[in-house]
């Protein structure tokens, strides 16, 4: 599925117009954008957790010549599915 399917799935759902249910959907990706930016954890019940982790500097490896480069530290997003999610699937 991709956004243009989620937002189709989203205006069936919910009887919104696609523009309305763009809206919808742009904005909940953009206050999930949002709060990990200002390093906070977006906890949905029932659905799942997403959060930033901190990597750490390493020392990698060129595949094609063999050559060590550094990997500078960033910051990752992360998504912990909640237990709804889980036992939905399965």
């Amino acid at each position: 599925m991709n956004k243009n399917d989620l937002v189709a799935s989203v205006a069936d759902d919910s009887g919104l117009s696609k523009s309305d249910a763009t809206r919808a959907v742009d904005s909940v990706f953009d206050s999930i954008m949002k709060a990990l930016k200002k390093g906070s954890e977006v906890r949905l019940v029932g659905f799942g957790t997403f959060s930033v982790s901190n990597r750490k500097a390493s020392v990698g490896r060129n595949p094609r010549t063999g050559e060590q480069i550094q990997i500078p530290a960033s910051k990752q997003p992360k998504f912990k599915a909640g237990k709804g999610l889980k036992d939905a699937i399965n």
